[in-house]
């Protein structure tokens, strides 16, 4: 498997670029310091409209600090069971301010979007809590959802026992998380082994579905503290496979990410959203990276599998 990256863009006016996913005509990205939904043609990568996903008065500077950001890292498309398409908005969890989310319908063709309905993550957070192992703290990073499973990627950098996939029911999820139920459904945990670069093991940072294949992002830091960054020494991409159950951890073959020189790219990834197939077993794929400082930039990736 390989993974060669193709153009990087600067997004400019977009900070801390958390989550991407592409929709038709339009690619939708989220910020983990910012208040809005952004719009990218998904062709050009250029901005377009954005959405307010919740008032603050805290984004004056162009980034909501730290201590107080709902910390939005989890971006996900999918179709209700009653067939309502829309995206999925989800907080880390690390702090309790970050235990909140949003729905997003998308009316009609155009993907316009019209409408926000904030989400209390509370009682699932605390239900994904009661499921981690002693010591690590919760810090989900991505989402994806197939047409029957909503599927929550834990990231805790610095240690490999935490890096960890929830599996839950979509229809009965999205029910208990739009208060038309009141039971959470089981939630199924397993556990993967990444791949390390000079030593410290990489963790999950995005995920999507596309055409029954769930891709996957992971990025290595130089730290231990989910709230606190560290330095970026690479970032993965490739291909997870959830019928393989066969190991506890199970471990996971990723592509590094690198130039077209061959020289490993050192950003860090922190979504990924497919573009096109160009060929058989070759994806086009738009991957969003932060620099930690604000910065975003969108990089278009060849995958080959």
């Amino acid at each position: 498997m390989r993974a060669t990256i193709l153009q990087e863009i600067s997004l400019p006016d977009l900070p801390s670029a958390s989550g991407v996913e592409i929709i038709g005509d339009v690619a939708y990205v989220i910020g983990d310091d910012s208040p809005f939904l952004y719009q990218l043609a998904s062709a050009s990568l250029t901005a377009g409209a954005r959405l307010t996903l919740f008032e603050t008065a805290h984004f004056s500077t162009g980034r909501i600090p730290k201590e107080i950001k709902l910390d939005l890292e989890c971006l996900t498309a999918l179709t209700t069971p009653a067939g309502e398409a829309g995206l999925l908005v989800l907080g880390s969890g690390a702090t309790v301010a970050r235990e909140q989310g949003f729905w997003v319908p998308l009316p009609g063709a155009s993907g316009a979007t019209a409408s926000v309905y904030p989400l209390s993550l509370s009682g699932l957070y605390a239900a994904l809590r009661r499921e981690l192992p002693t010591g690590i703290s919760l810090n989900l990073e991505a989402a994806a959802a197939s047409a029957t499973e909503l599927l929550l990627f834990q990231r805790t950098v610095g240690s490999a026992a935490g890096n960890l996939l929830f599996r839950m029911p979509l229809a009965a999820t999205l029910d208990y998380l739009q208060h038309r139920a009141t039971q959470l459904p089981d939630i199924q945990r397993q556990h993967y082994l990444l791949p390390s670069i000079d030593g410290k093991p990489a963790g999950f940072s995005g995920g999507t579905w596309f055409a029954n294949r769930l891709f996957i992002t992971a990025s290595v830091e130089d730290t231990q503290d989910a709230v606190l960054d560290g330095a970026v020494l690479g970032s993965f991409v490739g291909i997870l496979d959830l019928t393989n159950r066969s190991a506890d951890p199970l471990p996971l073959v990723l592509a590094k990410l690198q130039l077209p020189d061959g020289i490993p790219y050192r950003g860090k990834v922190e979504s990924v959203a497919v573009r096109r197939r160009i060929g058989e077993n070759r994806y086009e794929l738009v991957l969003v990276t932060d620099d930690d400082a604000g910065g975003s930039t969108a990089v278009l990736v060849e995958i080959q599998l």
